[in-house]
């Protein structure tokens, strides 16, 4: 079994942000759950770099263009290697022993098919974006995007035929349903096809830096016909007849909602007309939002994903946009959110597990354990590792995570349920508490390898600790998957794997690679769950700043594209009712709050997410790395002040 895929190829005009990191760590989970499944996998990335955005920033900096994409592409790899990604290839643009040839190719089989022809154009175009914009796409004469206002620009150029591909593309569709996904992305595809195609420009007069039209060497092919077919050109498309039978066509694409016009129409429709099978799937994943807002160099706020990585490590980062944000949808990203969900998945939920098996062994079976035939344990595992299948094979990332991290909260409950440090106080018990600590350390070793695809350097870690020290390639899903009944192994207890991060701090005591054992916290007691750190003291003037009231629930809703948000009107006891946006979906159905008498914080700033402002917060309480339950109040007017 052989599997492709691809990300897009990034512009070099400036380095990679959070929400490039995204979609590229996303596709790195993608393969590497791919090759954990047994498939012989081909992951590739790359560069765009005939962009006159590129040409523009080298002649800003004095340089010559292709000096300083090769510049840009040692940022991009370190960025990547940093982010711990395992592509097997990474193509440029300006690759002339393999682009250029391939674009070359496309090119003159689409004309020798009767797809291009000679013309001239004139519309709106995109500097940022690269492409032409129809006026009715423009939002108050800027582009959607960007944000920045489109130049008028008339030209003689090359076309290509896209109208003649509506019907084509149409029964494609139809006789391809996965082809495009998530469905949201499928939609919104059929609606513009069915909407009509107008034919394109392939070329660009009078510019040096891009690949010379094969049929008209005074124009070069334009950057976004150029650039799709970097996909192909990879694996051998026009220099490499062998390699292209290998590997073509593409499993899946894996690009931003905001391109998938071109990797959905334009991209096989060019396919159709030189005659080249089409890939398998196209993925439109959604963007990261910062704070309610998207990510955009245009714009400036973007997150460097270093800044995570460089404090924390590449795997919390990893784990944060793999679990929480769900795949095909979009979400947001903010520190403080970030550093809670470090806390209570890694610090409290899955890095105390690993602690107290192994500080647990240590202390009483010298770290020795005999492996036993499991029991419910076993069968919430095998559960669980189904579920992650189901969601892995069809890249739903953040359910494959949570089905991860249920077994492992499974494995908290069944240790706090057992209680193996009151079994060590009679040797009786031994084989009984063999039993326990042989059970939830199978279960921590088979949630590691469910994690490995999101949290590789971490689940080797932990995998490490629990005697298995083989290579990311020797291990297979089906059997490092499956529950253990037989053997023996040592259990090496390391410490704290992720130490907490202080709220009051707003870090952690970690400037490098994760794991850090040896560097890390003191590793936490065996036993019930650790007493949390004690809060800063405050008085009484602090308290009195914070104005709690209750509030009657009007209406609730979930948030499309968000696990975790309801979007609830309240009666505060105000003129007009206020819009609350509460991250307890995963507790709740909206329709168990409405009625429901709850308490709020009343004084809170407002603060934007998703696009819409909530205006308060719910109390809500929360066991470490638990669900959060609303904290309800006796039936009272709307408004009442909570003392």
């Amino acid at each position: 079994m052989r599997y492709f895929l691809t990300t897009a190829i990034d512009f070099v005009n400036s380095r990679p942000h959070l929400g490039t990191a995204y979609e590229k760590i996303t596709a790195d989970i993608i393969a590497r759950y791919r090759r954990l499944a047994g498939y012989d996998t081909h992951f590739l990335m790359g560069n765009d770099e005939h962009s006159q955005n590129v040409f523009r920033k080298a002649a800003e900096q004095g340089t010559d263009p292709l000096a300083y994409c090769d510049g840009m592409e040692q940022v991009f790899r370190d960025v990547w290697k940093r982010l711990d990604l395992s592509f097997d290839d990474f193509i440029r643009t300006t690759d002339r022993k393999r682009h250029f040839p391939a674009v070359q190719k496309m090119a003159q089989a689409c004309l020798d098919n009767g797809d291009i022809y000679e013309g001239a154009y004139e519309g709106w175009y995109c500097e940022s974006c690269e492409a032409f914009k129809p006026e009715k796409d423009l939002v108050e004469g800027t582009c959607p995007i960007h944000k920045t206002t489109p130049k008028w620009i008339k030209e003689k150029n090359w076309f290509f035929r896209l109208s003649k591909y509506q019907q084509p593309l149409l029964k494609h569709y139809a006789d391809h349903p996965s082809f495009i996904e998530p469905e949201i992305r499928r939609n919104e595809i059929l609606r513009l096809v069915e909407g009509g195609l107008e034919d394109i420009s392939m070329s660009r007069a009078g510019q040096s830096w891009g690949i010379p039209v094969p049929f008209d060497p005074t124009s070069v092919v334009y950057v976004w016909f150029d650039a799709l077919i970097n996909y192909a050109a990879a694996v051998g498309y026009g220099w490499d007849d062998a390699l292209f039978k290998k590997w073509w066509p593409a499993n899946l694409h894996v690009v931003g909602k905001d391109i998938t016009r071109f990797h959905c129409v334009i991209w096989p429709a060019m396919l159709m007309s030189a005659r080249v099978a089409l890939p398998e799937q196209v993925f439109g994943h959604g963007w990261v939002y910062f704070k309610g807002e998207r990510m955009s160099k245009t714009m400036g706020n973007i997150v460097d994903p270093l800044d995570a990585a460089n404090k924390f490590g590449p795997d919390p980062l990893r784990l944060y946009l793999a679990k929480e944000i769900p795949y095909g949808g979009d979400g947001d990203f903010t520190w403080e959110r970030f550093e809670e969900k470090y806390n209570a998945d890694l610090a409290n939920n899955l890095g105390n597990l690993v602690n107290r098996v192994a500080s647990m062994t240590e202390r009483y079976q010298q770290g020795r354990i005999r492996t036993t035939g499991g029991g419910a344990l076993a069968a919430i595992a095998a559960e669980n590792v189904a579920a992650y299948k189901s969601a892995m094979n069809v890249h739903a990332l953040h359910e494959g995570a949570a089905a991860a991290f249920r077994l492992v909260s499974a494995a908290n409950n069944f240790i706090a349920e057992k209680q193996p440090w009151s079994l060590a106080k009679d040797p009786a018990n031994a084989d009984q508490l063999n039993g326990v600590l042989a059970d939830s350390a199978e279960a921590v070793r088979i949630a590691a390898t469910l994690l490995s695809p999101i949290m590789p350097s971490s689940a080797r870690e932990v995998l490490r600790r629990l005697g298995d020290d083989r290579p990311s390639k020797d291990r297979r899903l089906d059997t490092d998957a499956s529950w253990r009944t037989s053997g023996e192994k040592q259990i090496l207890n390391a410490g704290a794997l992720w130490p907490r991060i202080e709220a009051e701090k707003g870090a952690v005591n970690v400037t490098d690679e994760t794991p850090k054992p040896a560097e890390a916290a003191p590793a936490t007691q065996a036993g019930p769950a650790p007493v949390a750190a004690t809060p800063s003291i405050i008085t009484i003037d602090d308290f009195a700043k914070i104005e709690l009231k209750t509030a009657k629930v009007l209406e609730a809703e979930k948030m499309p594209k968000s696990q975790r948000l309801l979007k609830l009107k309240v009666d505060a006891g105000e003129a007009e009712p206020r819009t609350i946006l509460a991250g307890i979906a995963e507790s709740y159905e909206p329709e168990q709050l409405i009625g429901k008498s709850i308490v709020i914080v009343a004084n809170l700033a407002p603060r934007k997410m998703m696009g819409l402002e909530s205006n308060g917060m719910v109390l809500a309480a929360s066991p470490d790395g638990g669900k959060a339950f609303v904290l309800n109040s006796e039936p009272a007017p709307p408004g009442t002040k909570v003392r």
